[in-house]
């Protein structure tokens, strides 16, 4: 072990100096335990100490459960007690604003389970990695040299490659010009709040709805207001007449699966055009629909430049890729570029062109055929299992796309937190409303089926609708 020690020296510290700096690096994870330490001997002649200050530091450090001899083999770090450690802030420590003392960090990634209705992920055995390796492979191969620091809106092919995808797919009018290549979503959304949100302004979200899109405008400073959803999509009349900007899904609502009816569409436009407003336009998992044609997104309705358009290849490939877009206004589009160069300069540049060449070479709508097969047969089995299992105790919402369900509670006492912890225990992952909800809406479950098999989902219906509670009793 080649540890580093920093001895001041000072007549009757060594011994405590010794102590501290062993027991802070076993305590950062400097020193593992099992670890062995050099010999009390070996380390005062390296040192030039006295063997009896390194004895007793050793000696305190026993005492404490840190150190651990073995018999004829040594002294060996021990191993710990688990649990967190708080550590020790000192009162005149950096501090950040404070907006970022109530945003958590990402959530502990909990252990798959045999039945897994969580929302938001694609399967990723459906991903073609072969193709993705050989294209990919291709463009590390022969890579070219580029002239200059790549452009932080993306690579032109690609952002080409997308408006063509968009426009024949969505009909979303655009060329490469309008296009902005992000790490995913979240950072389209991100660079959204930087160029257009000011500190304390007014952003209005769907509720219930996307936790970390609220989050990114609340980091930015601004006052997030939540705004109900109904049957037919966003309540365009309840919305704060000070917005500054409006959050929807209106294509498939995350989590509720309604669509937003042209009538609201068209009055969401009239009503960002009267308060000079901006909507921001998710249209996360567009390409799976399983019954009739979709109505046209608002990007296409939009006459006035308003609409910001956000999609993702998270759901379709893969989410560990981060490539995601945003369509935009050509008045924002200066803007937006600088706010992606500040950000991360620009985005890989092999996985670009990689990318173009998977949507430019038909390979891409070839893999979308196959998934929208694969999520189909999920879906209609999903909602037979519903209905069978659950029918008599959730009122499933209707949802002909994406890859999830969502479900009411009919009986208004009806205890989903406790379901849903119930139905872990017995290996069945399940979500409920109220973690997309901020107003306290009605109680319900969202069932995703991007990471169960459709010949897995019955037993896992089954399994939940075993777990159900009886009905919650209201005390006086």
């Amino acid at each position: 072990m080649d540890f580093h020690l920093s001895l001041s020296r000072r007549r009757g510290s060594l011994q405590h100096e010794l102590y501290a700096q062993f027991r802070g690096a076993i305590l950062q994870g400097r020193l593992r335990p099992g670890e062995q330490v050099p010999a009390s001997r070996e380390l005062a002649r390296r040192f030039r100490l006295a063997r009896n200050t390194v004895l007793e530091a050793y000696q305190r450090l026993m005492a404490e459960g840190f150190l651990a001899t073995r018999s004829g083999a040594g002294t060996f770090v021990a191993t710990l007690p688990r649990g967190p450690r708080a550590p020790v802030v000192p009162k005149d420590a950096l501090r950040p604003r404070l907006v970022w003392r109530t945003l958590g960090g990402a959530p502990a990634p909990r252990a798959r389970l045999p039945f897994d209705f969580s929302l938001g992920a694609p399967d990723p055995t459906l991903f073609p990695w072969d193709e993705w390796r050989r294209l990919l492979s291709r463009e590390l191969r022969g890579r070219r040299p580029l002239a200059g620091a790549p452009p932080p809106e993306g690579e032109v092919r690609l952002r080409a490659a997308v408006a063509h995808h968009l426009g024949v797919s969505r009909g979303v009018r655009a060329t490469a010009e309008d296009v902005i290549i992000c790490a995913g979503a979240q950072q389209a959304f991100d660079l959204i709040a930087r160029v257009l949100v000011e500190p304390g302004e007014c952003v209005a979200v769907e509720d219930p709805g996307y936790a970390p899109v609220r989050e990114v405008f609340r980091a930015h400073g601004a006052r997030v207001v939540p705004v109900p959803v109904d049957a037919e999509g966003l309540e365009v009349g309840r919305l704060p007449s000070d917005a500054r900007l409006v959050y929807v899904t209106p294509s498939h609502q995350l989590p509720l699966g309604v669509a937003m009816s042209l009538t609201r569409r068209l009055a969401l436009l009239a009503w960002s055009r009267r308060h000079r407003a901006a909507i921001v336009e998710d249209d996360y998992d567009s390409e799976f629909r399983y019954d009739g044609r979709p109505l046209d997104p608002l990007q296409s309705l939009d006459p006035e430049g308003r609409v910001l358009y956000v999609g993702t290849f998270s759901k379709v490939l893969l989410p560990t890729l981060r490539v995601g877009y945003v369509v935009a206004p050509p008045s924002l589009m200066p803007s937006l570029k600088a706010a992606r160069r500040l950000a991360d300069l620009h985005g890989p540049v092999e996985t670009q062109r990689a990318l173009a060449e998977f949507l430019e070479s038909g390979l891409f709508a070839r893999h979308v055929r196959r998934l929208q097969r694969e999520y189909q047969a999920r879906h209609a089995r999903l909602v037979a299992a519903i209905d069978r299992e659950l029918g008599g105790h959730l009122e499933r919402l209707p949802g002909a796309a994406g890859l999830h369900l969502s479900a009411y509670g009919r009986d208004a006492g009806l205890d989903v937190e406790g379901w849903a912890l119930t139905a872990r225990k017995s290996g069945v992952g399940i979500e409920t409303l109220g973690s997309y909800q901020q107003l306290g809406n009605r109680a319900g479950l969202a069932f995703g089926y991007g990471l169960i098999r459709a010949e897995r989902i019955d037993e896992g219906v089954a399994r939940l609708a075993a777990c159900r509670p009886h009905r919650r009793v209201r005390k006086a």
